[in-house]
C-alpha cells in the first residue's frame, strides 16, 4: 500500500470517528442540560458549520478563537503551548482532476464530431471536493502577542443602546414597531401585517432580546417567505419558540449580552420524543440563521456609526480572520404549553 493510500484510508477511518462523534454530542447536547453551553460556543464561532461549532463544543467548550499550529506561529505571533492537546475539526480540502468531456454545439447541445464521425473531447479541470480532519487549538493554549480586541465588539453592556436597537431594526425582515403591550408580553410577530411589535418601556436587554426574537421568527416562521406545507412537516408552536429564543440567545451571547438561562428548562421535554435528524436539523437552522442576523447587524452597526460620526476601533483585526476561518463553512395555547415547559413566552 502506498504512503499516499495509507494517509487516505487514515484520514477517511478518523473522519467516520468524528462523525460519530458528532451524532453523540448532538444527544449529549439536548439529554445533559448543557444546551446553553453550546449555544455560547456558536456564539463565539457564528462563521463556522454546524459539524466544527458542535466538535469545539465537545473538546473544548470554554474556547474563544482557534487557528492552526503554523498560523497561530506565522500570522499572530503565538506558539502552543508544550503539551496542549489540539481540536479536531474537519477542514475542506478539495483537489484538481483532468477529466474528458464532450465538446457541445453551442445552438443545439450536443456533441460535435469530427471528420470521421468521432465525438470531439476536451480536457478539462474540475475541483472535487474532499475534506480531512485538522487539529487546532484556542488561544488560552498559546503564548506570545497579545490579540487585539474585536473590532465589532460591543461589550456587553448595551452601552450604545440606541445605536444597536437601530441596526436590529434594518437587520429585521419586516419592520419593528413599539407599543403598549401587557406585562406578560414582550411583543409579537405578525404574520398577517408583516410586522414586529415590542412592549415598549422594557429595559435594554429584554427590548434587545425580544427583537432578536421575533426577528428570528419573522425569518423562519413566515408564510410569505415559506411555501404552504402540509400539517404533517409544519413546525409546532414549542419547536418554534426554541428556534426562536435559542436564536435570541446566540445573538446576545456574540454581543456579550447576558440574556439567562431560564428560558431552556423545557428543552429536555422538548427534545426527548425528537429523532436525531430533527435535533440536528434545528441545531443547523439555529446555527445559520444565528450567522445571519450576526452578520447582518454587525455590518449596519458600522454604517449606523459612520453615519452619526461616532468611531469604531481599528477597522483592521486579525482576529476577525480567526473569527472567519470556518473550516467548513428566540396565540395563548402556545404560550400555555410553554408554561407547562417552565418558560415564559414572548407571544410569539
Amino acid at each position: 500500500m502506498s504512503e499516499k493510500t495509507g494517509n487516505f484510508r487514515n484520514n477517511k477511518d478518523r473522519l467516520k470517528e468524528i462523525i460519530d462523534s458528532i451524532e453523540k454530542g448532538i444527544k449529549e447536547v439536548f439529554e445533559s442540560g448543557r444546551y446553553t453551553e453550546y449555544l455560547q460556543v456558536m456564539s463565539r464561532f457564528h462563521n463556522y458549520s454546524f459539524n466544527n461549532t458542535l466538535l469545539i463544543y465537545m473538546q473544548k467548550p470554554d474556547a474563544t478563537h482557534v487557528a492552526g499550529f503554523n498560523k497561530w506561529k506565522d500570522k499572530f505571533g503565538r506558539s502552543v503551548n508544550k503539551g496542549e492537546k489540539g481540536i479536531k475539526i474537519i477542514a475542506p480540502t478539495p483537489y484538481k482532476k483532468k477529466i474528458e468531456k464532450d465538446v457541445l454545439d453551442p445552438d443545439t447541445k450536443l456533441p460535435l464530431r469530427d471528420e470521421n464521425g468521432e465525438i470531439i473531447k476536451e480536457e478539462k479541470e474540475v475541483s472535487i471536493p474532499s475534506f480531512r480532519p485538522v487539529t487546532v487549538f484556542d488561544v488560552s493554549q498559546t503564548s506570545g502577542k497579545e490579540l487585539p480586541t474585536l473590532a465589532s465588539d460591543l461589550n456587553g453592556k448595551v452601552e450604545n443602546f440606541d445605536m444597536l436597537k437601530e441596526a436590529i431594526s434594518r437587520s429585521a425582515p419586516v419592520p419593528i414597531s413599539f407599543k403598549p403591550l401587557r406585562p406578560d408580553t414582550d411583543g409579537y410577530f405578525s404574520p398577517k401585517r408583516q410586522e414586529i411589535i415590542i412592549r415598549e418601556g422594557m429595559g435594554e436587554v429584554q427590548t434587545v432580546c425580544a427583537m432578536i426574537h421575533e426577528s428570528a421568527h419573522a425569518k423562519l416562521h413566515n408564510s410569505a417567505y415559506i411555501p404552504e406545507t402540509d400539517d404533517k412537516s409544519k413546525l409546532s408552536r414549542s419547536d418554534e419558540e426554541v428556534q426562536a429564543e435559542s436564536i435570541a440567545y446566540t445573538v446576545c451571547a456574540y454581543f456579550g449580552i447576558e440574556t439567562g438561562k431560564n428560558s431552556f428548562g423545557y428543552l429536555a421535554s422538548w427534545s426527548q420524543n425528537k429523532e436525531l435528524k430533527e435535533l440536528k436539523e434545528s441545531l443547523d437552522i439555529i446555527n445559520k440563521t444565528s450567522s445571519d442576523l450576526i452578520t447582518a447587524i454587525e455590518k449596519n452597526y458600522k454604517a449606523i456609526v459612520k453615519e452619526r460620526g461616532a468611531e469604531l476601533p481599528s477597522q483592521t483585526d486579525p482576529v476577525e480572520e480567526l473569527a472567519n476561518e470556518s473550516a467548513g463553512a428566540c396565540a395563548d395555547r402556545g404560550r400555555d404549553s410553554l408554561r407547562r415547559f417552565g418558560v415564559r413566552a414572548r407571544n410569539g
